[in-house]
């Protein structure tokens, strides 16, 4: 368990009992999980990390129990501009806000995406973030997804949802409208990684990470179906990968071939929203 202290910018945790008899350098990203193990090394060597008053030999064998504190540095500031771009706030407080993201906004700067993603925007509204990795963004939602998507405003914040997040502690849910009609919910535990042929596209494959989603039908129509989902997991594209792979591809996900299905005697307005529905029908709640 890692805690902090008033100031934001020394953790303190100590060494788990199951590591008794292991070096100090290759268990302190189990204390510390937010960093790795080289950026901890480097913080070792720099006499940022203290057992006791002391700064301790990486080499050293560790008994289970130590206490270590971790001086963070202040970050360089990142190198995105900040931009004044409009953000749905549903949470806010001083350790986090929750933002409803719409769909078509990139969540960082990349290739091709250098400004007006929401990244930009949370560094104008929240200057401090420019000294967290990320902008204290802690996960992450596809480009065409819309939905929840936290954001930390603290190095203590964000070291505490990351961990949370890699424990498993927080229910990731989803909303979803499909092509077909899935007789029953489920649970779907079925490895994921880079599709064989295709670079861009993710695939249940057997040399794949595991990934474990479960889904419910919430409601059912003539040709579609809108289902709850959680992730057990959290892989790239696992909800479109694993509906797919179930034959229940989603609405407007034609990177995943899901084709626009016409249910029987529908009105001329349902025909156009399915038509001009561009993007996969998923909604992170």
């Amino acid at each position: 368990m890692t805690t902090s202290d008033e100031s934001n910018d020394v953790l303190v945790g100590a060494i788990p009992e199951s590591a008794s008899g292991s070096r100090l350098d290759k268990v302190m990203p189990s204390v510390f999980p937010p960093y790795s193990r080289s950026q901890l090394q480097v913080w070792l060597k720099q006499g940022r990390i203290l057992m006791g008053n002391g700064i301790p030999s990486p080499r050293l064998i560790v008994s289970g129990g130590e206490v270590l504190s971790l001086v963070v540095p202040e970050l360089p500031s990142l190198k995105w501009a900040p931009e004044d771009l409009h953000l749905s706030i549903e949470y806010e407080d001083a350790d986090l806000v929750v933002i409803n993201k719409p769909a078509g906004l990139v969540v960082h700067p990349g290739a091709g995406n250098g400004s007006g993603t929401l990244a930009n925007a949370i560094l104008y509204r929240y200057p401090n973030t420019a000294s967290l990795p990320r902008a204290g963004i802690v996960h992450r939602l596809d480009k065409d997804t819309s939905g929840l998507i936290v954001v930390a405003l603290s190095e203590r914040a964000r070291g505490y949802l990351i961990q949370t997040l890699e424990r498993r502690e927080v229910v990731r849910e989803y909303l979803a409208v499909v092509n077909g009609c899935p007789i029953s919910g489920g649970n779907i535990d079925a490895p994921i990684g880079r599709h064989p042929r295709d670079r861009i596209k993710m695939a249940v494959t057997e040399t794949g990470k595991s990934a474990e989603t479960q889904y419910r039908v919430l409601k059912r129509f003539r040709s579609h179906s809108l289902l709850g989902l959680k992730l057990k997991s959290g892989r790239t594209h696992q909800i479109r990968v694993h509906m797919t792979h179930l034959g229940f591809p989603l609405v407007g996900d034609s990177l995943y071939g899901s084709r626009v299905r016409i249910p029987s005697q529908a009105s001329d307005q349902v025909i156009d929203a399915l038509r001009k529905f561009g993007r996969q029908a998923l909604h992170a709640t």
